[in-house]
């Protein structure tokens, strides 16, 4: 019974992504929620049966006050299959009706709507682009992704479960009470006119305070991740104290917007209060007024206190329900402003694979300054011939490693523009693109998943062979067969801990090497590839790397210059542009600035920083 519920969506169906999604919060919820549309509506329905079910009690608990009046002999005799019709009722419809409500709304809604939010947002942020995560804390993004969800799920919690399930409750009344005498009416219309004002005085507060209450815990989270992610720096530089003080002003922050928040729920409890004794006088005493008068039966007065007493245990939860839902709205709009972000690197809508052919690499006139007007590249060009091996020097800020994301499209040119045989990678799917090229940078930051499982992210298809063999050839095997995590798993598949933290530095290198060699892209960058590498097994990888180049285009950025004195062309870039090119005696011969770094560079390291 429950897997027939809980099967009724699909949380992973398929669905048109959106490159500008809904930024309004309803559109956004009606575009996410669209899977859930006949559900929805047969939930709502259910929540109007069950509340029309209890009316119902409370209405005939009051006619069986007035059934009573006579001998119990009497009574049983002309009203016995009604009694046992009602009992019936009671007991197998009624919970078959709500057994119904609560079935579809914890076990068909809740769970699926939960994943697919989280899967849909998860998937919508992953298609961001690199630059994009670089300009926030990747703490308060997760934030956002996990708390999100769960506030969506209870926002339609909320919808069914109280709102509509109190509307339906309140009309009922209202018909109940009608019946008895339509003046029962007027304390219940004032009561609701001024539970109607309370409401709108909360919620209108209450949204504006849950927003920034969020926010602050996003920025809480954001705060403290970030210590977590760079703990090596703060035990470094013992700065633990100056951490816990960064974190602790978030938390005040924290602190005492949850502070205004809850002063908004203490003014509506108290509110509350004196407004369910009004309600409890003014029905209830009219009632009996009405009774003293001969306008009712004891019945009705019966049915009036018993619905005012369920109003009056209802609306601190209603109350409570509908400030939640305002509260949840407020997190999930400080959702959306990280979600619901527009996509700005897209593909082309009609892009294609790209088709690599031979490996060409033309930059035609490229500029980019990251939108500050300086810095970065300023109209290079560069054609780099298929299967040519070159070298990329320069002062830190000359504009390589903007080369190379350009490259990978990490970000668009402003100006200018890249062509791989041809091609223009504006117009190819990013995908295909970076597929065909494969990537060691000087931070070799792994997953935290086992090594078989990084290795195998170069190319997944890949059999366990293959990954021993590009962990043999970067010199990777014998380490491995050494590791151990902490829950005695072993080898290939030990877990190496958050980015890696688990492993040295050449070692995390090394890994990233055989994850590039099992990818075996035509096109091949390099960032610094052996910078953490000790000098023994430095000279060991440098074969690797060889090997590696063969038949592959390559662009090498290097510091320690005699790593890429042997490639076909070295390029010397300063301030954005090209200034210097050819082989390594060519620029030693010109006496320029590649002369210059090599006359001063200690070890073989070229000091990149102005003297």
């Amino acid at each position: 019974m429950f897997r027939f519920f809980e099967n009724l969506v699909d949380p992973y169906v398929e669905y048109p992504e959106q490159d500008t999604p809904p930024t309004g919060l309803w559109a956004f919820f009606v575009d996410y929620s669209k899977p859930f549309k006949k559900l929805f509506l047969l939930t709502g329905f259910m929540s109007i049966i069950v509340a029309g079910i209890e009316i119902g009690l409370i209405y005939y608990m009051g006619r069986l006050v007035d059934l009573l009046d006579g001998s119990p002999a009497e009574v049983w005799q002309n009203y016995k299959t009604e009694f046992i019709l009602v009992a019936l009722f009671i007991l197998l419809l009624r919970p078959l009706m709500q057994g119904l409500d609560v079935l579809l709304l914890n076990n068909a809604i809740l769970p699926n709507y939960g994943a697919l939010f989280r899967w849909r947002s998860h998937r919508q942020v992953l298609r961001q682009s690199v630059g994009w995560f670089e300009d926030d804390f990747a703490g308060r993004i997760a934030n956002r992704i996990m708390q999100t969800p769960p506030a969506a799920g209870e926002v339609i919690f909320h919808v069914f479960d109280a709102i509509s399930y109190s509307l339906a409750y309140l009309i009922g009344a209202a018909i109940l009470l009608t019946t008895s005498d339509w003046q029962l009416l007027i304390p219940l219309v004032i009561w609701f006119s001024l539970y109607l004002m309370l409401t709108r005085w909360t919620v209108t507060r209450v949204s504006v305070a849950s927003k920034a209450a969020s926010d602050a815990r996003s920025e809480v989270t954001g705060r403290v991740v970030d210590s977590y992610t760079n703990i090596h720096s703060v035990k470094m530089f013992a700065h633990h104290d100056r951490e816990v003080n960064y974190a602790k002003s978030a938390i005040e922050n924290a602190r005492r917007t949850f502070q205004k928040e809850m002063r908004i729920f203490t003014v509506m409890d108290v509110c509350l209060v004196m407004l369910n004794g009004l309600l409890i006088v003014g029905v209830v005493g009219w009632a009996f007024y009405l009774w003293s008068a001969g306008h009712a039966t004891v019945g009705a007065v019966t049915a009036a206190a018993a619905l005012t007493l369920r109003l009056n245990s209802m609306t601190a939860w209603i109350m409570w329900a509908l400030s939640t839902f305002f509260q949840q709205l407020g997190v999930v709009s400080e959702g959306l402003e990280t979600i619901a972000q527009p996509i700005t690197l897209v593909d082309d809508a009609d892009a294609r694979p790209l088709d690599l052919t031979e490996g060409r690499v033309e930059m035609i006139g490229l500029s980019h300054h990251y939108g500050r007007g300086s810095g970065g590249l300023d109209n290079v060009n560069l054609v780099v011939r298929p299967g040519e091996k070159i070298g990329l020097i320069g002062r830190s800020g000359a504009g390589k490693s903007t080369l190379v994301k350009l490259l990978l499209r990490f970000y668009d040119p402003e100006t200018g523009q890249i062509l791989i045989d041809g091609q223009d990678i504006t117009k190819v799917g990013q995908d295909s693109l970076r597929q065909n090229i494969g990537m060691v940078q000087q931070d070799s930051a792994l997953l935290h998943r086992t090594i078989r499982e990084n290795i195998l992210y170069g190319r997944p298809s890949a059999t366990n062979a293959e990954v021993i063999a590009a962990a043999k050839q970067a010199q990777a095997h014998d380490f491995i067969h050494d590791l151990a995590d902490a829950d005695g798993r072993s080898g290939y598949d030990a877990q190496v801990g958050e980015r890696g933290v688990k492993l040295s530095g050449g070692q995390r290198q090394r890994i990233a090497l055989a994850r590039v060699i099992l990818k075996n892209a035509p096109i091949l960058l390099l960032d610094e590839a052996t910078s953490a590498l000790d000098s023994e097994v430095e000279a060991a990888i440098q074969e690797t790397l060889y090997g590696m180049m063969e038949g592959k285009t390559v662009i090498a950025i290097a510091h320690r210059l005699s790593t890429i004195a042997e490639m076909d062309r070295i390029l010397v870039m300063d301030d954005g542009r090209i200034v210097e090119e050819g082989t390594h005696d060519m620029l030693l011969a010109n006496g320029g600035l590649y002369a210059d770094f090599w006359g001063r560079q200690s070890g073989g390291f070229l000091k990149t920083e102005d003297e």
